[in-house]
């Protein structure tokens, strides 16, 4: 059984909404309440894990060679791995000094004919 790319899509796009909405700050957090802050950054890198597998699943699925554009899940995997190494980061600091952090590639829509290729790095 096939699954139309819309429900793709949508599959997709929850699991973000879901992150996003898990990642949420309470508004009666405080500086000085560092525990749950920590056990809320540690259950986000738990859903990114669970996304990185639904993201395998969807890697090996084929593509529906009529569709124009394509979801770039590389993409996604690649942004979703900065998003983990910037809590990693937070949670257990090698450093007193700030750091740059990297930039999200985002624009997960890829045009069938370069699906093939892997994401080209831009900073």
């Amino acid at each position: 059984m096939t699954v139309p790319p819309a429900a793709d899509w949508r599959c997709v796009l929850g699991l973000l909404l879901a992150l996003c909405m898990a990642l949420g700050v309470s508004p009666h957090a405080h500086a000085d309440d560092a525990s749950p802050e920590h056990a809320r950054l540690a259950a986000a890198l738990r859903q990114l894990d669970a996304i990185d597998q639904l993201i395998a699943q969807e890697t090996v699925r084929p593509r529906d060679e009529r569709a124009r554009y394509h979801f770039d899940y590389c993409r996604l995997s690649a942004d979703l791995e900065r998003v983990r190494a910037g809590i990693r980061d937070y949670l257990t600091p090698s450093r007193a000094q700030p750091r740059d952090p990297a930039v999200l590639l985002g624009d997960y829509r890829q045009a069938a004919a370069s699906a093939s290729r892997e994401p080209e790095a831009t900073p």
